[in-house]
């Protein structure tokens, strides 16, 4: 069994995170699981966030959605690919 895992960090919510949001819903079909981490809540919320995605699809997709991704400013990613034998 084989596992994609994209882990997105969100420098500046505030002026990232709507562009983020935008090619996730584009490629939404892709993304099994998505769980989102910032810290605060109300009025203290944290400018900064963390995605973690889990990917299905073939692996051209995956790159493609991770080159989008990584086109946007203050953001970065990592692709982790996981196997139990």
């Amino acid at each position: 069994m084989k596992k994609t895992v994209l882990l997105i960090l969100i420098g500046s919510r505030k002026e990232s995170a709507v562009n983020v949001q935008k090619v996730l819903t584009g490629w939404g079909c892709m993304i099994k699981t998505r769980l989102g981490i910032h810290d605060g809540v109300l009025d203290n919320c944290s400018d900064q966030g963390l995605l973690i995605l889990e990917l299905v699809g073939d692996q051209s997709q995956k790159d493609e959605l991770v080159r989008k991704i990584s086109l946007i400013k203050g953001v970065t990613s990592k692709v982790v690919e996981l196997e139990v034998e």
